[in-house]
């Protein structure tokens, strides 16, 4: 089992007794952090086990602590000694630009593998192997590239001098932020050398993740881990939660307390959409701010990192794309509009701010629909077994490798959702990706599903969790320090509940009045599909390469996605399963209204077309009427269902749904009759759209009945 040290309970006069590494350590870490830096005592604990005894450890101390210091100062006693480079396993971008700038600064010399610099490999391989490279930086993802795999991460395992594990909780699928390719890691350390040591470290694990990651320390290596776990205070953060009633109020608060915070900060969102509505109407406001998130241009996101270091802008309004690594001492705030779904990941961002000021704000503005999307994001959980099973079954039977796109045909699960699996399988060794995509190994696979459901309950007490901190009267910090099992947990004496110092909930008239005219601003694009789902012809589809443009719909309109935080609320519940079919009411109805009018068609619409649908045939029929009117457009009637009960069950990528709506919709004599009638453009109208598919078969058929152009209307966008 993995050996605890209690945090700093041993005094530096007490840590292992090696004066002349001692000294060598602290020259070094005054190269690194400047002539005052002293090591604390944990610090030369986990160095002098690394350099002097090879061996396995894992650190988990708070933010700011000197994690980083650890495995550099480790990294040059180790050089001087003629070992090979450290290689450090790291998960973002933003984490390995700060540890490369940390680097040079102690005279180490740096290099990263990742995406963004493909060029440059060769270029990196070289300089590894003549000796050029003291820190190898790898993202996880990479360390299951064939290539890399296959041709490069043998000789540097053998030949590494210490390995990192930087945001070690990724490995465990306890933890928060569990990745699948961070359990690759296993793999890497049952094959290395005896004698070469390893570090990993984390500022946020509960002692269930602590002994999950320590026993995987130990896979190929016989001593037990070393365990360094210190306190979490985090003495400059002031933590507040200010419960607002509604997207307006938050909005407003922040507009106008966004001037009062000390220096630059972060604004988390739940979501993509969020995080950009929040940094336009911020904008608007005269902030100067700028949105981040993890479908951001990475030049982008690299301009916007720089911008919040050197204190550019008042805040990057971001998701958690902007978090684990990011490296700004100074930074004074941070705000979380909408509350995370642990205590846990909770504190890893507030951890950003105050590691080098007195006096930090972390501030929460709990949302009405926070659960809503909890609830979303726990349904991206690894699916049923029997799914898992079909994709073992297609890859076995395929013979070969097949890639993800191909396997989407035979597996009913989003790009995103598959990939994720499949990652799960490859660690469990029943898949392995190679060149061309994936191939079944053979090797007999269990599916756990008492540990998946043990995760689950895992996470669902997490968001309980997170509940009774946004309502506790009890010191904030404490409550957040004892989800992570912090023995030393007491009150804080700085937040507000210990203080009694609150933030105002009021909030301006006219700021509210400006939040609401921006949230209630309908309309967001539908991008038409422009080519057909790779290996439709394993479905007897005929579809394959560029849709033709003589059967495209133009670039759509919806009048909001439901992950929006304005009128993304309201459609949430319009559009619920199991809500009633009935007609939008007039406040949605104006929105639509609203859509079109500020539609910047190149013609406008002639007739409008309704999307037939077994759940809500009402409420789309009747939209079409009104609008037709409304509108003075030519009611063309509604498309139909070549069988009683439609496409079938909702499928979840475009292979699949494609396949289901192929040969599910017709055009009527009644409608073909209309279209031949008029001259222009028509209006098609549904309640949502999700992957397009249904909009765009629609679109084609319209296109061949003699409609000019196809412009698809929906109430939702679902992301």
């Amino acid at each position: 089992m993995a050996t605890s040290v209690p945090p700093e309970a041993v005094p530096a006069t007490a840590s292992p007794a090696d004066p002349a590494m001692r000294e060598a350590a602290e020259r070094h870490l005054r190269a690194l952090a400047g002539p005052s830096a002293r090591l604390r005592a944990d610090q030369w604990t986990a160095i002098h086990a690394l350099v002097a005894e090879r061996r396995r450890a894992l650190v988990v101390q708070r933010t700011g602590w000197g994690k980083s210091a650890v495995y550099f100062v480790a990294t040059a006693l180790r050089r001087a000694e003629g070992a090979g480079p450290t290689v450090i396993i790291s998960p973002l971008l933003a984490l390995m630009r700060n540890q490369i700038a940390a680097a040079e600064r102690a005279g180490i010399r740096a290099h990263t593998v990742n995406s963004s610099n493909v060029t440059a490999w060769e270029a990196t391989y070289e300089e590894v192997a003549a000796g050029k490279v003291d820190v190898l930086l790898v993202s996880p993802e990479r360390l299951n590239n064939p290539e890399f795999r296959d041709r490069v991460l043998p000789e540097l395992a053998a030949g590494a001098g210490l390995v990192v594990i930087d945001e070690a909780h990724c490995v465990s699928d306890w933890g928060h932020d569990f990745r699948p390719d961070y359990r690759r890691i296993r793999t890497l350390l049952r094959e290395l050398p005896a004698g070469i040591p390893v570090l990993a470290t984390t500022a946020t694990a509960n002692e269930r993740v602590t002994r999950d990651v320590a026993e995987q320390l130990e896979v190929g290596d016989d001593t037990a881990t070393l365990v360094l776990r210190g306190p979490l205070e985090r003495e400059s953060l002031r933590l507040s939660v200010v419960d607002l009633p509604d997207s307006t109020a938050r909005w407003s608060w922040l507009a106008q307390h966004l001037p009062e915070l000390p220096g630059s900060g972060i604004i988390y969102t739940l979501t993509v959409a969020a995080a950009h509505e929040t940094a336009a109407f911020l904008t608007e406001c005269g902030r100067d701010v700028r949105a981040y998130t993890g479908q951001t241009d990475p030049e982008e996101r690299q301009r916007a990192e720089d911008d919040l270091l050197h204190n550019r802008v008042e805040a990057l309004v971001a998701t958690s794309a902007l978090g684990m690594g990011f490296d700004k001492p100074d930074l004074g705030f941070v705000i979380h509009l909408g509350a995370p779904q642990s205590p846990i990941a909770y504190y890893q961002q507030v951890g950003r701010a105050g590691r080098g000021v007195e006096r930090a704000e972390a501030i929460l503005l709990p949302g009405r629909e926070d659960r809503e999307i909890w609830s979303y994001f726990a349904g991206l959980a690894f699916p049923p077994e029997e799914t898992v099973r079909r994709t073992l079954d297609a890859l076995a039977a395929a013979g070969g490798p097949v890639s993800t796109p191909r396997l989407e045909t035979e597996v009913d699960l989003g790009r995103s959702r598959l990939e994720q699996m499949l990652k799960v399988l490859d660690v469990d060794g029943a898949v392995r990706r190679v060149r061309g995509g994936w191939e079944a190994t053979g090797r007999p696979w269990v599916y756990a599903a008492e540990r998946y459901a043990a995760v689950a309950a895992a996470r669902e007490r997490e968001q309980r969790a997170m509940l009774d901190y946004i309502a506790t009267d009890g010191c904030r910090m404490e409550f957040l320090r004892r989800e992570l099992d912090d023995p030393r947990a007491a009150p804080c004496g700085r937040c507000d509940a210990c203080t009694g110092r609150t933030w105002s909930t009021d909030v301006d008239p006219e700021r509210r009045a400006a939040a609401a005219a921006h949230l209630a601003r309908p309309g967001t694009p539908i991008a038409p599909r422009k080519q057909w789902p790779t290996g439709m012809a394993a479905l007897d589809i005929a579809a394959s390469g560029n849709i033709p443009a003589g059967q495209r719909a133009q670039e759509g309109r919806a009048l909001a996605r439901l992950t929006d935080i304005g009128w993304g609320t309201e459609l949430r519940r319009l559009l619920a399963e199991g809500a009633p079919d009935e007609p939008v009411g007039d406040r949605v109805f104006q929105a639509v209204v609203e859509v079109l009018a500020a539609w910047p068609w190149e013609r406008r619409p002639v007739g409008v077309v309704a999307m037939p649908s077994r759940t809500r045939p009402r409420m789309i029929t009747e939209l079409a009427a009104r609008l037709a009117r409304v509108g003075r457009l030519a009611p063309v009637g509604a498309l139909a269902y070549t069988r009683p009960e439609g496409p079938g069950p909702r499928r979840h990528n475009s292979a699949q749904r494609l396949a289901s709506v192929w040969t599910a919709l017709t055009v009527g004599d009644e409608v073909a009759s209309a279209l031949a009638a008029l001259d222009g453009p028509v209006l098609l109208v549904d309640d949502y759209t999700d992957t397009g598919w249904t909009l765009t078969l629609a679109a084609r058929l319209l296109r061949e009945a003699g409609a000019d152009d196809v412009l698809p209307l929906t109430l939702a966008l679902q992301r």
